[in-house]
């Protein structure tokens, strides 16, 4: 693993939460993006090396929407840069952590992403992330 690459926080309200880290920063967010396949809309804070990604449902069946009903608005993920997700997946499956998907996808950010489930990683959903080239 290379870095932290962000840290994930699901919120109700991406506007006002724009706002409220803007403010918290001193700059506002340097990038937003929808990411249909997730039924996400992402906003990107730089902080020196690291990034925040707010995380907003756009409907009510995603994944960030049950995760802000079961649990409400807080961090949601931590990523990891990595250089080489396939092999990075493979030694953590072969380490005994559980995978949430078959194969990483397209995510935000220009990057391809993979999580472990939080039940392996003491209760937190773990993303890695590599740049797409």
């Amino acid at each position: 693993m290379l870095k932290i690459e962000h840290i994930g926080i699901a919120v109700k309200d991406l506007e006002k939460s724009n706002e409220v880290y803007a403010k918290l920063l001193g700059k506002p967010q340097y990038k937003s993006e929808l990411v249909e396949s997730e039924n996400v809309d992402t906003s990107f804070f730089q902080i020196g090396e690291s990034k925040i990604e707010l995380l907003g449902a756009t409907n009510e069946e995603s994944a960030i929407a049950k995760y802000l009903d079961k649990r409400g608005e807080g961090i949601h993920h931590l990523a990891f840069a990595v250089e080489n997700i396939e092999a990075e997946v493979e030694r953590l499956k072969a380490e005994g952590f559980q995978p949430i998907s078959e194969k990483p996808k397209r995510g935000a950010d220009n990057k391809l992403v993979f999580f472990f489930h939080p039940k392996t990683t003491n209760g937190v959903l773990i993303e890695l992330c590599q740049e797409i080239k």
